[in-house]
């Protein structure tokens, strides 16, 4: 029982960037914008996250510069797509590489040198709101002493939700992505809703480089995010551009890191390579694309460019 509670303990950690990551690639998407660029704003995010909680010392603060730094790079991906009709693809890959790229170079500024950033101290890092609230080292403790982001994520899963399926900015936002042509005749602006989807998703996926840098981890170093982003766009499109579904995704994947990380621990009676470890989240990331990509249907104007007046 120990085991199983340290192993959801971890599922619940490692779910929680992809968890804010995958919500704003839902939110993109579901507008007609396709954001490969995730992996980018999520490291600009953690990178901006870890320096601010360095300089600043409120984990809160740096917490929402995370966010704004990857809302400033989806700024980016819209320009490029929304105005320019840049191939979304190419501007999301684009994003992937400049974003690290800002990253280590401001990094290299700021702390002579380094490409990464000091240590967090342990108090100014995001707190676990239940600390203190069970006994130590019980089960309990171990699965819900977690850092207050991991319940924040899950609160954004509803939020999200709501607003796309109960709200009129939800319901613009889908149609967009379904029929822009339509949605322009009924006046509403594609262009505002689109730029408004995909900021929200910068901003999300920048909230998910923050968690890992100030909760999951005490830094940002260069390979910090390695992929997540990808496996957030996985998550999406394994819940059929859906919140609620693009989370349970999320914690499949953070399910097979944090089996990972239990298999490696060498106190086990036995060992397994670290390097096929290493390779469990992205090998379930692809057998899980390759089971799910042909039923999952995306919204139908996704990735195709509008200007105004087509039908």
């Amino acid at each position: 029982m120990e085991d199983l509670a340290l192993i959801i303990s971890t599922t619940l950690m490692y779910s929680t960037p992809l968890i804010f990551a995958a919500l704003g690639g839902v939110f993109s998407e579901n507008s007609g914008i396709v954001n490969i660029g995730l992996e980018g704003m999520m490291t600009i995010g953690a990178f901006s996250a870890a320096a601010a909680g360095v300089l600043i010392g409120n984990p809160w603060i740096a917490f929402l510069i995370g966010g704004l730094a990857g809302g400033l790079f989806a700024l980016i991906h819209a320009f490029a797509t929304i105005t320019c009709n840049a191939d979304h693809t190419i501007s999301g890959v684009a994003i992937n590489l400049l974003a690290p790229g800002v990253a280590l170079f401001t990094s290299k500024i700021m702390f002579d040198g380094a490409t990464m950033t000091p240590t967090i101290p342990m108090e100014n890092k995001i707190p676990r709101p239940l600390h203190g609230l069970f006994e130590t080292g019980s089960i309990l403790d171990t699965i819900f002493n977690s850092y207050a982001t991991v319940f924040l994520a899950f609160i954004l899963v509803v939020v999200v939700y709501y607003v796309l399926y109960k709200t009129k900015f939800g319901l613009r936002v889908r149609a967009v992505g379904e029929h822009p042509g339509a949605a322009d005749t009924l006046g509403i602006s594609v262009a505002k809703t689109r730029y408004a989807a995909v900021i929200i998703s910068g901003i999300l996926a920048g909230l998910g480089g923050a968690s890992m840098s100030l909760a999951v981890v005490s830094s940002f170093r260069p390979t910090l995010i390695s992929g997540q982003g990808y496996i957030a766009l996985a998550a999406v499109i394994f819940g059929k551009w859906r919140p609620q579904w693009a989370m349970v995704a999320c914690l499949l994947f953070g399910f097979s890191t944090a089996l990972s990380v239990f298999f490696g621990n060498p106190s086990l009676p036995f060992s397994i390579n670290e390097n096929l470890l290493s390779m469990i989240p992205y090998v379930v990331t692809l057998i899980v694309l390759v089971i799910f990509v042909k039923s999952s249907k995306a919204p139908a104007a996704l990735g195709n460019p509008y200007k105004k007046g087509e039908r």
